[in-house]
């Protein structure tokens, strides 16, 4: 699917995703011709889905940050489908995984602080129908937070 020099192209591309095409070409031995199709084929086929930067939140203020378990009342089709659309339109929510275990989903939630997360539970997460508990584990702090696959 992918090579060595694409491979390489990544890695440096997760590093730093401001490298201009030349910078790029340079570090891999490539035409910048070259180089340009090679990051365009990788964006095609949806291997780069995107640039950013990586912003520390509580710089911010967003200084609260918690892992939520949630359990569904139900695991119908529609009320899953229905969860999923009204926790993709939550600023809060920066991650959210369908998982298996006890919790059918595990959300990542960022806010300013604490009274904000309990009105982001009371006014959002617990009025869903879906919704039948939810487990929070506070973060105290980061241990690590990888922006880039080991390839």
């Amino acid at each position: 699917m992918i090579d060595d020099q694409d491979r390489a192209l990544l890695t440096l591309l997760q590093r730093d995703c401001r490298l201009s095409n030349a910078e790029l070409a340079d570090k891999l031995g490539l035409s910048t011709s070259a180089c340009w199709r090679r990051v365009k084929a990788l964006e095609d086929a949806g291997i780069i889905s995107g640039y950013g930067a990586r912003v520390r939140p509580e710089a911010l203020g967003l200084g609260f940050q918690a892992l939520v378990h949630v359990q569904l009342a139900r695991h119908d089709p529609e009320g899953a489908r229905a969860f999923d659309r009204a926790v993709a339109d939550r600023r809060e929510v920066m991650e959210c995984y369908a998982t298996t275990g006890e919790a059918d989903y595990q959300l990542r939630v960022v806010c300013t602080d604490i009274a904000a997360y309990n009105r982001f539970l009371e006014e959002f997460l617990f009025t869903l129908p879906a919704v039948r508990a939810a487990q929070t584990n506070v973060v105290l702090r980061e241990v690590k937070r990888a922006a880039a696959l080991a390839l």
